[in-house]
């Protein structure tokens, strides 16, 4: 039987880790149990839960500067936010249409898996917001590092290194960010019936213009067939002036579509949830690519894979749905990726499937060596997480 702690201060959290590392019981970590399905299945006889541990502690809109308790549901972060018309910069996606998953999102785990949406290709990813954090080591040891302005000076940069690592190198408490105003008026402009690489010169014109485009994506599989997507935020005047600009730069490629309002906001929830590839038993990959890779490492894994694929990030990020198998055809999409230079990551597959492969991108073996080192340091009882990133 699986037994579940749900400590409502770090105290407590830290306890409950100090127990664990001395009796030698691996804890698997849970925020809103929205994302368990990433990364390999953690074999463990107990949970530690962040859902007790919630609350916005600090909220200084004109510092642009927001702290939290890591279990602090999304829903009540982007409500405090938007309600003195600010947002996260860098729009983490909500996984549960893609995994099917339940539960409310929590702050800390966005943080920990380093979720980062559409926005990335202008606002950076969700490490480059976090100023600051608090964490449990794998021995119950509680540490901070950084602060809530971006210039501090505090040692070693552990946010970065925290950010990203799944919960096994820590398990955070809190949680401080950078914060931006939200936009005063959005809008897309939307190019049909591109193929991929047309999607990808289009994509790349537009990002590598002046006119500061926020969200570039093509989506192949959908009701409205192909689309290709370019997001311009910012005051009224200006996105009238950069939509014009666009739509110049963009002659020649077809007819630019403008869409607004609530279809506008469909769409980019669309992109950044891969709402395309919600709903069915495919596996899902992400990989991580030069955009200019994209269209052929699309196209060979169409061929080889019978892949679906979608572009955000200009084609940097490319998600690929492939037909059930036993292998998640891991190695084509291993092969794939690896003639590029770029990196796989297995999002969506049965527990049995994400037991048998390597879910995140084999190290080589120095990184990998490294890796270990860091996770005997920050854990030497191995009880946080255990397996969830292993090879």
């Amino acid at each position: 039987m699986t037994i579940t702690h749900a400590p409502a201060g770090e105290a407590e959290i830290a306890d409950c880790v100090r127990e664990a590392a001395a009796a030698g019981t691996p804890l698997e970590i849970r925020g809103g149990g929205t994302r368990l399905a990433i990364g390999r299945p953690v074999q463990t006889g107990a949970t530690l839960s962040l859902a007790e541990h919630r609350g916005i502690t600090l909220y200084e809109p004109g510092a642009l500067t927001l702290v939290a308790k890591a279990g602090t549901p999304m829903a009540e972060i982007e409500a405090a936010l938007a309600a003195e018309g600010q947002q996260l910069a860098f729009e983490p996606m909500d996984h549960r249409p893609l995994l099917g998953s339940e539960g409310a999102p929590t702050i800390g785990a966005v943080v920990a898996c380093n979720i980062s949406g559409p926005r990335r290709v202008q606002a950076g990813a969700c490490r480059d917001s976090l100023l600051g954090l608090r964490f449990v080591d794998g021995a119950g040891t509680v540490m901070k590092n950084g602060g809530r302005v971006m210039k501090n000076v505090t040692g070693y940069d552990l946010c970065k290194l925290l950010c990203g690592a799944y919960g096994t190198l820590g398990v955070l408490t809190e949680v401080s960010l950078k914060v931006l105003p939200a936009p005063e008026r959005a809008l897309t402009l939307a190019l049909r019936g591109l193929g991929p690489a047309a999607a990808v010169e289009a994509m790349a014109a537009a990002l590598g213009s002046p006119y500061e485009v926020s969200g570039a994506a093509h989506l192949t599989d959908g009701a409205e067939g192909a689309m290709t997507l370019l997001r311009i935020e910012g005051f009224e005047s200006q996105v009238r002036h950069r939509a014009e600009r666009l739509c110049a730069l963009l002659a020649g490629r077809g007819a630019v579509e403008r869409i607004e309002g609530e279809r506008h906001g469909a769409l980019w929830r669309a992109v950044r949830d891969v709402e395309p590839f919600a709903g069915d038993a495919r596996a899902v990959w992400r990989l991580s690519l030069r955009p200019g890779d994209a269209p052929a490492v699309a196209a060979r894994l169409g061929d080889e894979a019978g892949a679906d694929c979608l572009f955000d990030w200009g084609g940097g990020l490319v998600w690929a749905a492939v037909p059930e198998a036993a292998d998640a055809h891991a190695p084509a999409l291993r092969a794939a990726v690896a003639a590029t230079g770029g990196h796989a990551t297995l999002v969506r597959a049965p527990a049995a499937v994400r037991a048998a492969v390597p879910v995140f991108q084999p190290e080589a073996a120095r990184l990998a060596d490294l890796s270990r080192a860091l996770r005997a340091r920050f854990d030497p009882a191995g009880v946080l997480n255990p397996g969830r990133m292993a090879a």
